[in-house]
């Protein structure tokens, strides 16, 4: 690996990471939602398909149906496709009924390997609502996947599922996929092999809201993951309130290793369901983290040897208040006011050539329709609000996406239905494209092209540059699309909440 005279500390850092990457997955996989590490939308892939058939004869690889409610993106790294849905279409005559669900596909034909099934949280719908299924999308290194569960636990499993024997130390597989007070289950061959898991309820005392959703991110031998704690049933109060937003786990033993200090519980609006990104300023590695309070953090990152008394606090470095003339106290008082609310963040933290990119606004389903792509500077310490931000630039309504960034361009989207394209240096518009839908996942770079999805099921194919081009749309139907676009091995996929698409370039 070479690197050029005059490379600074941020570019060394991510050619490390490039190489690190590479050794963590096959060339052309995606193991994680988002550029490992910088957590940018994109992709180096290249023969992606553009103009699409209407019906998909020409296009269409294999498509596999899930269930009827999908929020997760799909995640492609050594021959499988990892999914997370619901159980409204059983595999299993042993596992039936309401339950988050992770399937394990074949990446050739889409055939099931393994799947994980979940059974709910009783007691309360709205610490996992029913039917929503299994949110979060999956990180795998090598023969690991790790995963937060919809009951909020974080798991290792192992990529090859119960089919090659139960590895362990965890060993209670058929009791966890087991309802409360229901016969005992049995374990199979198809279903997953658990080696660790970490109750976030039961260790931490989160409660989480809806749904748990995170992708975690891998970081040498710590895995950072936000806990998803957020509001109870009446939304007014948080339950609790002193649990940690962020916490670092080893990945070896799934042993709780730090935990942020900043007590944002209180001032979560709605729910924690940002996940963090890493990246090296000025000599220091830095994890950033978009709370459910509106405020971007960095913290140092875990370093070794740890200390002997665990967990640790993250040490911040800087916050940035991502809307400082919003409420700051008895936030939820102003629940499901659309006019006047705190703000929150969903999307994650983009970090590139020492700043760092996100969307932020008012709650998509509890706050005021207002929000922003946001670009700050990385470098500097302490309270950044007034003193951080490089531009803002307003967006129409909510956003819960993650920029995509290549050539000096930003792409995001809104869930007015917009898809916006502005520049990285000044923030200035470019293009807007209307697609008429609400969107709530993000832009896919990749091979040119931007991909694109929307909650009435319409896909979109624009071309990247500063000069608005759209390539092609289809109707995919399936009640809409929640997640985002994967581009791996040549493949696009994209999950509707009822089927899995694996999308290849037209052979005309």
């Amino acid at each position: 690996m070479s690197i050029p005279k005059k490379c600074n500390g941020t570019l060394i850092f991510s050619a490390l990471f490039s190489v690190v990457a590479a050794a963590m997955a096959a060339a052309n996989d995606q193991p994680q939602w988002g550029e490992l590490f910088s957590r940018n939308m994109i992709s180096n892939e290249t023969g992606l398909p553009d103009t699409l058939d209407p019906a998909l004869k020409n296009n269409i690889k294999w498509s596999v149906h899930l269930g009827t409610t999908t929020h997760s993106t799909p995640i492609v790294s050594g021959g499988k496709v990892f999914i997370g849905t619901n159980n409204e279409t059983p595999r299993d005559p042993h596992h039936v009924g309401d339950r988050g669900v992770l399937m394990c596909l074949d990446e050739k034909d889409g055939s099931l390997i393994w799947q994980l099934t979940v059974p709910k949280l009783e007691d309360d719908p709205f610490l996992d609502w029913p039917k929503m299924g299994m949110c979060s999308p999956v990180t795998v290194e090598g023969d690991r996947v790790y995963v937060v569960s919809n009951r909020g636990e974080v798991m290792c499993l192992d990529t090859n599922g119960l089919a090659n024997g139960n590895d362990g130390p965890y060993q209670d597989e058929a009791k966890h996929m087991t309802p409360r007070n229901a016969p005992a289950e049995e374990a199979g061959k198809t279903d997953a092999d658990i080696i660790w898991l970490f109750d976030m309820p039961a260790e931490i005392k989160i409660h989480t809201h809806d749904s748990a959703h995170c992708s975690i991110l891998i970081d040498g031998n710590y895995l950072y993951v936000n806990t998803g704690n957020g509001v109870d049933s009446t939304h007014r109060r948080i339950r609790a309130p002193d649990a940690p937003s962020l916490i670092v786990l080893d990945k070896r033993t799934g042993k709780l290793v730090a935990q942020d200090g900043e007590l944002i519980g209180p001032r979560i609006f709605h729910c924690t369901w940002s996940s963090p990104s890493i990246g090296e300023v000025n000599g220091q590695r830095l994890v950033f983290y978009g709370g459910g309070d509106g405020i971007c953090y960095a913290f140092e990152a875990v370093k070794e040897p740890l200390p002997k008394e665990l967990p640790m606090t993250l040490k911040r470095v800087w916050r940035y208040d991502s809307d400082p003339t919003a409420p700051k106290e008895n936030v939820h008082q102003f629940q499901g006011n659309k006019t006047v609310s705190p703000s929150n963040i969903t999307g994650m933290p983009v970090f590139l050539n020492g700043r760092i990119y996100l969307t932020a606004g008012g709650d998509t389903f509890q706050g005021k329709a207002q929000s922003w792509l946001k670009c700050i500077d990385a470098s500097k310490t302490g309270d950044i609000t007034p003193s951080g931000e490089i531009w803002s630039y307003p967006l129409s309504g909510h956003s819960m996406c993650t920029p995509a960034i290549r050539d000096g361009l930003i792409y995001v989207t809104d869930t007015s239905g917009k898809i916006h394209c502005v520049d990285a240096e000044t923030g200035k518009p470019y293009w807007v494209h209307e697609t008429k839908a609400e969107m709530w996942g993000s832009v896919l770079l990749a091979d040119g092209k931007l991909y694109a999805s929307t909650r009435k099921g319409s896909f979109w194919v624009l071309a990247a540059g500063k000069e608005k081009k759209l390539i092609s749309t289809v109707q995919l139907g399936g009640n809409g699309t929640s997640g985002t676009p994967t581009a791996a091995n040549g493949i696009v996929y994209v999950a509707t909440m009822t089927t899995l698409y694996a999308l290849k370039k037209s052979a005309e």
